[in-house]
C-alpha cells in the first residue's frame, strides 16, 4: 500500500496497465482499483483468465530451469512487468547463486516498484526502455555493467510480444536481439493465441484496446515465424502446460484452453 500512495502523483492512474493488470491476475497487491476492475471485467469474461496467467508463470520458472541448467548464467527479460513472487532473479539464483538478471520494462509502476524491490539484491538490475527500442535496452548503463553479451546469454520475452502490432515488426524486433546474442544463447517466448479458444479471443482483444497495450493474438505459424533463426528446443512450439511439465505435476486435460504459445529456442 505505501508503494502505490507513494507513486501516485507520478504515474497514471485513471488507466488500466497490463503489467499492473497482470501482477492481479498472479494474486499480487501492486496494482491499482482501476487495473482491478478491469481484471475482474476481463474474468467475467474468460473465467479462466487467472488459470492461464499461473500456467504462464509456470512456464517461466520450468524455463529458467531448465537455461540454468544448460549453463545459462546471464538473463535479460524483456517486459519483466511488476516484480512478483517466483520471478526470475528469484528462480535462477536459487539454482545458481551467481546468475545475473536485467529487467526491462517500461512501465513506471513496474520499474519503480523493481528498483525498490531489488534493492540490495545481488547481480540484478532494472532498466526503464521499451523492448522495441533494441539499441537503447542493449547499450544501457544497467545491461552492459551486468551482461556480457559476448557470451550466452537468455533473452525472456514472456506474455510480452502480444502487446506489439504488426505494424511494429515483432519478428524483426527479435531478430535484432538475435543478432546481438552470442552463439549458444537462448530465446525463451510466451505468446497469447486465438487458437485453442477462438470465442474468447475477439471480445478479449476487444477489451484491452480499452488500455495504453491493446493485444495482438498470433496463431502457431506466426510465433513460429518470429522465432526463426532460433533452434527450437523439444518439444517446440506448444501450448503453456505442455512444455516439459514437472514430473510430479498433474497432467492437464485440454491443454488447447490454456491459449498461449511457448517455445525456448537456441541461437546457433
Amino acid at each position: 500500500m505505501q508503494h502505490r500512495r507513494r507513486m501516485t502523483d507520478d504515474v497514471q492512474t485513471d488507466r488500466p496497465s497490463a503489467a499492473r493488470i497482470y501482477d492481479y491476475y498472479l494474486g499480487g497487491s501492486h496494482n491499482f482499483a482501476v487495473d482491478r476492475e478491469f481484471a475482474k471485467r476481463a474474468i467475467e469474461l474468460w473465467p479462466q483468465l487467472p488459470e492461464i496467467m499461473r500456467e504462464n508463470r509456470s512456464f517461466l520458472n520450468r524455463a529458467v530451469r531448465y537455461l540454468v541448467g544448460q549453463g545459462i548464467t546471464q538473463f535479460l527479460d524483456l517486459g519483466s512487468g511488476i516484480p512478483t513472487v517466483g520471478n526470475v532473479h528469484e528462480v535462477a539464483q536459487s539454482e545458481n547463486p551467481h546468475a545475473r538478471v536485467v529487467y526491462v520494462d517500461t512501465d513506471p509502476v513496474a520499474v519503480t516498484l523493481s528498483r525498490s524491490l531489488l534493492a540490495g539484491v545481488a547481480n540484478t538490475e532494472i532498466v526503464e526502455a521499451d523492448l522495441r527500442d533494441v539499441e537503447s535496452v542493449l547499450s544501457a548503463v544497467e545491461t552492459r555493467q551486468l551482461l556480457d553479451l559476448s557470451a550466452p546469454t537468455a533473452v525472456l520475452m514472456i506474455a510480452v510480444l502480444h502487446f506489439v502490432p504488426n505494424s511494429d515488426d515483432p519478428a524483426g524486433i527479435v531478430a535484432r536481439y538475435r543478432s546481438a546474442m552470442a552463439p549458444g544463447s537462448y530465446l525463451a517466448l510466451s505468446h497469447a493465441t486465438h487458437e485453442g479458444e477462438p470465442g474468447q479471443a475477439e471480445p478479449h482483444m476487444a477489451l484491452y484496446a480499452q488500455t495504453g497495450t491493446p493485444m495482438t493474438m498470433r496463431s502457431r505459424s506466426e510465433v513460429e515465424a518470429i522465432v526463426d533463426g532460433f533452434e527450437p528446443v523439444s518439444p517446440g512450439v506448444v501450448y503453456f502446460p505442455q512444455w516439459r511439465p514437472d514430473p510430479e505435476s498433474p497432467a492437464l486435460p485440454d491443454p488447447e484452453r490454456f491459449t498461449g504459445y511457448v517455445v525456448v529456442g537456441q541461437r546457433r
